[in-house]
């Protein structure tokens, strides 16, 4: 029997070439904590087709509102900010010593290229270390180990006056080099995807409730939250001025099935299995169960993991704002969190993209979230 010559039709994706150039555009861009405006920019040029009004608070906030004249309030929303460095000190030398602004990983940084965001404009630099001849010394000397107060940056100035001729001044921004790049097998990696691939996930389903042509029965605010690495500032911040009656929050989670990670306490999420919902005090139940159901109807594939205390995301300043509001998380499961080389799966973003969207396309003010 001759087989047949038809080929098996692809999905459609949801992400399209504007958009996924957006997104390299956007991951390109440096919008280290406090200093998120740039982006925010970029972010909110991009939103503005598919959204009737948007406005920032006083620190950058960005929202985008479609239907505001509605009362009942719901949130879907990320942060913008990445993890940076400061310059701290200058040595007669001409290098630069430098403070953490977020949770920075020392230990990835000998090596690294940065730019360093001056007065006058952006200046190159390097994480400089000894060569491995140096460092290896008798049977009884370690080596050193990069800590905060051992690295430093060499932008090829010789001296200090030499580092202020170029605009770098006590207190500039330091942010990593590395940007957007596709891997085989529906990958992408960059820095920090933690978490602009939230507020790009949630442009996403702004444009998709624009095109097709969806009219929500309640105000919906697109969310795209600063500070979130330094304590989740902005999210609450923005909470308390919007009030929202419900809130669902996008950011990344742990991949655990690299090496090193111990499935026992981080739980069992992988890269390519669809977004990841969590349990835990901050996440309503009712509405987690919403989401939960709506992926089930729509055939979205979830992982699920619990947190503690806290789920050390913007999710616990919207659950716990005002008088409260039920909210609930999903996360996108993510690769070496935190370092130049973050690494995510492209139907990950679709699926969670979806579920964001459907739960939106579920959700009415009538929606019973009571727990009594």
């Amino acid at each position: 029997m001759a087989k047949s010559t038809r080929s098996i039709p692809k999905k459609k994706s949801i992400l399209t070439p504007h958009s996924l150039g957006f997104l390299k555009t956007y991951i390109n861009n440096a919008s280290p904590v406090g200093f998120e405006t740039s982006g925010q920019k970029l972010w909110l040029e991009y939103l503005k087709p598919y959204i009737d009004k948007h406005f920032s608070d006083p620190y950058g906030t960005a929202v985008g509102i479609i239907n505001p004249d509605a009362k009942f309030k719901v949130v879907i929303e990320a942060h913008a900010d990445e993890i940076s460095w400061f310059v701290n000190y200058i040595t007669p030398e001409g290098l630069l010593y430098l403070k953490r602004n977020g949770g920075v990983d020392h230990q990835i940084a000998p090596g690294q290229r940065v730019l360093i965001h001056g007065k006058k404009n952006v200046v190159k630099g390097v994480f400089g270390w000894p060569a491995i001849h140096t460092r290896m010394g008798n049977a009884d000397t370690k080596e050193p180990q990069p800590r905060v107060d051992n690295l430093f940056l060499d932008c090829g100035a010789r001296n200090k006056k030499e580092v202020e001729e170029l605009g770098i001044h006590i207190g500039a921004v330091v942010t990593y080099q590395d940007g957007f790049d596709e891997m085989p097998y529906d990958y992408f990696v960059g820095r920090a995807f933690d978490n602009r691939i939230g507020g790009f996930m949630i442009a996403e389903v702004a444009r998709l409730l624009k095109e097709n042509k969806k009219k929500l029965p309640f105000a919906l605010y697109i969310v795209n939250a600063v500070q979130e690495e330094i304590g989740l500032r902005g999210a609450e911040m923005i909470a308390r001025r919007i009030k929202p009656d419900v809130a669902i929050i996008t950011d990344v989670t742990h991949d655990t099935a690299t090496p090193m990670i111990n499935k026992i306490i981080e739980g069992d999420v992988v890269c390519g299995k669809g977004p990841s919902l969590a349990f835990g005090p901050a996440v309503h139940n009712k509405l987690l169960a919403l989401v939960q159901q709506t992926a089930e109807k729509k055939n979205i594939p979830v992982q699920l993991r619990t947190v503690s205390r806290s789920t050390g995301t913007d999710t616990d300043s919207f659950a716990y704002a005002n008088d409260g509001c039920p909210s609930v998380l999903i996360s996108i499961p993510l690769r070496y969190m935190h370092t130049t080389v973050e690494m995510l799966h492209k139907n990950d973003i679709e699926q969670t993209i979806k579920l964001m969207y459907e739960t939106l396309l579920n959700l009415t003010p009538q929606t019973n979230l009571s727990y009594l």
